[in-house]
């Protein structure tokens, strides 16, 4: 039997239903740990069965920085007006926008990185490692991993979330598409800088 004061504790922390919470718990054997995961891990799930919904509601977010001199427009979508209305969902469009003044992202995802700006940087890459004498073998997996650090950088989806740096602004989105039990879209943005 698992106390009511963990599941409390657990659906405070995670803003999962507290049906789902008892379940972790008990399925965990009361480790509240491994609970966590479980939920991580069921929110992960979800996200991956609504991605087909169509998200034809949402918001468009704006942030405007406190020095008045960067500004950004956020596209954000879900399944439902009363969800795009809600403060969960506003919570999360506002933390992207935080996330995109802060690192200034030049993409969404990866796949929208365009080949020849990728060609560009691998080109650079080479160009560094050119006369290094290392074995080519080595020089590519550095180039490699160089070119994936490049990406995750300048793509907003594959970013360090600023405020937490064990997730991915996917992995955030994922958790808010199961406290929300809605299918969650970034569609686009702008960022302005003066």
């Amino acid at each position: 039997m698992v106390s009511i004061d963990l599941i409390k504790k657990l659906r405070e922390e995670t803003e999962v239903s507290i049906a789902e919470c008892k379940k972790a718990l008990e399925e965990s054997n009361g480790d509240y740990k491994k609970a966590k995961e479980l939920l991580k891990q069921l929110g992960k799930k979800m996200a991956e069965k609504k991605e087909s919904r169509v998200s034809e509601q949402g918001i468009i977010e704006s942030y405007i920085h406190l020095n008045k001199k960067i500004g950004v427009l956020l596209d954000i979508r879900c399944e439902s007006d009363f969800v795009a209305r809600s403060q969960n969902f506003q919570e999360l469009a506002h933390e992207i926008c935080m996330q995109i003044a802060a690192m200034s992202p030049l993409f969404l995802k990866d796949e929208d990185i365009p080949a020849d700006f990728v060609d560009g940087e691998l080109k650079i890459y080479k160009e560094q490692f050119k006369d290094s004498g290392k074995p080519q073998k080595i020089v590519d997996q550095i180039i490699e991993g160089k070119l994936n650090k490049y990406k995750e950088q300048v793509s907003l989806m594959s970013q360090i979330w600023i405020k937490d740096n064990s997730k991915t602004i996917k992995n955030l989105v994922e958790d808010y598409v199961a406290r929300i039990g809605e299918n969650i879209v970034v569609k686009k943005f702008s960022r302005f800088e003066i």
